[in-house]
């Protein structure tokens, strides 16, 4: 399974990419919804769904490179003789930095969160 390494941060700078495509402010947004009147339905935030999707995403790629090293791991455990040590180490340090990269994205969201949660309204 050939997996790329810069997919992760490649996902990255294209979700910073296309959430530049928002213009209106929010109070533009909300007085488009109000001037609908009451019985409109609220627009969808389609950068929204696109970035829950490739996070979703990331994280399941993430996740398979994972499950690809430790098949690795225990292939060459196993004695399979198809599967190097350089292989199985190779793997397993694109899953340790795969995983180390998600763990920093997290943490860069919990900043962000406890930020907009701490403005005052």
């Amino acid at each position: 399974m050939n997996i790329n390494t810069n997919s992760l941060y490649a996902q990255m700078q294209s979700m910073s990419l296309g959430n530049s495509s928002l213009q209106n402010s929010p109070l533009e947004k909300m007085g488009n919804n109000f001037a609908m009147g009451d019985n409109a339905t609220p627009a969808v935030n389609k950068s929204a769904s696109n970035f829950g999707d490739m996070l979703k995403d990331a994280v399941n790629t993430v996740n398979d490179i994972q499950k690809d090293a430790g098949a690795k791991k225990i292939a060459f455990e196993m004695g399979d003789r198809s599967v190097t040590l350089a292989d199985t180490m190779v793997a397993s340090a694109k899953a340790g930095i795969a995983f180390d990269a998600t763990v920093q994205i997290r943490n860069k969201f919990v900043e962000a969160y406890k930020e907009i949660m701490n403005m005052p309204v």
